[in-house]
C-alpha cells in the first residue's frame, strides 16, 4: 500500500486540484470583478458630468446645440432587445437547443452591430465636436466611453457566434456564453443610465 501511494504521488504533477467554496465559478466572478471597475471608470465620467452641468450651471445641451433624443431612444430599444437576445441565446443551450442559441448569438450581434452604426452616423451629422466646450467633451466622453465598451462586446460576441455555429457549447459548457453574456447585459444597463443621464434629464 505504501509503495503504491508513493507511485501515485510521483505520478502526480502540478497543483492539487482547486476546491472552490463560493458556488459562482472563479470565471463568472472574475468577470463580476471587471464590470465592478468598469463600473468606477463610468462613475468618474459621471462625476464630471455632474460638475459641468450641476455645479458650473453649464446649459444642456448648450445653445445653439440639440441633441438627437428621437433617434437615441431608437437605439435604447435596440440594444435593449439585444439583451433578450442574448439570454434566449444562453437559456437555449442550457436546454441543449443549438438552433436557438445560433439563432440568439446571430441576432443579439447584429442588433449590437445596428447600435454602434447607429451611434456613429449619430456623430456624423451631430452639428458639434468635442471642441465645442465642456459639454460637447463630456457628451463625446460618455457616450464614447459606451460606444468602445459595446464594440468589445461585439469582438466577444463574434467570437461566441462564431464557436456556437462550430458546436462548441453544451448544455454541459456553457460559460462561453453566459461570461460574454454577463458583459453584454452591463453594455445594456450603463447605456440606460447613460441615455437617460445625458439625453433626458
Amino acid at each position: 500500500m505504501a509503495a503504491a501511494h508513493a507511485a501515485a504521488e510521483h505520478e502526480h504533477h502540478g497543483p492539487p486540484a482547486p476546491h472552490y467554496s463560493s458556488r459562482v465559478s472563479p470565471s463568472v466572478l472574475g468577470m463580476f470583478l471587471f464590470i465592478a471597475s468598469e463600473i468606477m471608470l463610468f462613475g468618474a465620467f459621471f462625476t464630471a458630468y455632474f460638475f459641468v452641468r450641476v455645479v458650473n450651471g453649464t446649459p444642456w445641451p448648450t445653445p445653439p446645440f440639440h441633441l438627437p433624443v428621437f433617434v437615441a431612444g431608437v437605439n435604447t430599444a435596440i440594444l435593449v432587445t439585444s439583451s433578450f437576445t442574448m439570454h434566449w441565446a444562453l437559456q437555449s443551450i442550457k436546454r441543449d437547443n443549438h438552433n436557438g442559441l445560433k439563432a440568439g448569438m446571430l441576432l443579439t450581434f447584429l442588433l449590437g452591430l445596428t447600435f454602434l452604426v447607429t451611434q456613429a452616423r449619430e456623430y456624423s451629422r451631430i452639428g458639434f465636436n468635442t471642441g465645442d466646450g465642456a459639454f460637447a467633451t463630456i457628451f463625446f466622453c460618455l457616450t464614447g466611453l459606451h460606444g468602445a465598451h459595446v464594440f468589445v462586446g461585439l469582438t466577444l460576441l463574434l467570437f461566441t457566434t462564431v464557436r456556437a455555429f462550430r458546436g462548441h457549447f453544451s448544455s454541459a459548457h456553457h460559460h462561453g456564453v453566459e461570461i460574454p453574456g454577463i458583459y453584454w447585459h452591463f453594455v445594456d444597463a450603463m447605456w440606460i443610465v447613460v441615455y437617460t443621464t445625458v439625453y433626458i434629464l
